[in-house]
């Protein structure tokens, strides 16, 4: 399983106050966020570009570096400026946009990977099959989209309120409309769930990854 690679979490920079970044120093539910992110990148298999939607801190930057050769980013809220001086800092070249995944500002054929965590949820169900095709007009053929989603449930919405964060002021789709939404545009390579703790509360996330057909 790839260990999720973390900076001091005071470095990470450009985002509001809204971001899960705190979550990660957290007990019991760092661990399950780790995981998650981990489950994500453990699909990714590496190439010449990848693109991260949703790319947020750029959490995820220092484990892609060692996969890709060139790290792209889009997200509708972040302050690129400060994110990209943090990850120069660390030799991490990126290429960070804001933008909006219904309308990738990218050619075709641009990315053998569009990574997405936690990302889809918060997209109505009808929006769902134009963010696929989107994804799919930039990945390459035989490109991977590799996403992660909550799957919902009552002792999730319970801990996120003890959290003081309402889910479902955020979260549109399940994972049911995701992944149908994904099938209906790429081949399914596998569809993996993450179990909380303990393992009897049943999954809590579930990671999906497919491929440009």
């Amino acid at each position: 399983m790839t260990k999720l690679k973390l900076l001091p979490v005071r470095e990470y920079t450009g985002v509001n106050r809204n971001d899960p970044i705190r979550f990660y120093t957290y007990p019991v539910i760092g661990k399950l966020y780790r995981k998650r992110v981990e489950l994500c990148l453990n699909e990714l298999t590496g190439g010449e570009r990848i693109l991260e939607i949703g790319f947020g801190t750029g959490l995820t930057f220092l484990n892609l570096r060692e996969k890709y050769k060139e790290i792209h980013g889009l997200d509708l809220t972040a302050d690129v400026a400060p994110i990209t001086a943090l990850w120069d800092r660390h030799g991490v070249p990126t290429h960070l946009r804001v933008g909006n995944v219904l309308e990738l500002p990218y050619p075709d054929d641009t990315f053998d990977a569009v990574l997405l965590i936690s990302i889809l949820e918060h997209l109505k169900p009808a929006d769902q099959p134009r963010a696929m095709a989107e994804i799919r007009r930039v990945l390459k053929l035989g490109g991977q989209m590799v996403y992660g989603v909550p799957v919902e449930r009552p002792l999730m919405v319970f801990m996120f309120r003890m959290l003081g964060y309402d889910i479902r002021e955020h979260h549109f789709s399940t994972e049911k409309d995701v992944r149908a939404a994904a099938a209906g545009s790429m081949r399914e390579v596998r569809v993996i769930p993450m179990h909380g703790t303990p393992r009897a509360t049943g999954a809590v996330y579930e990671v999906g990854h497919f491929v440009k057909r």
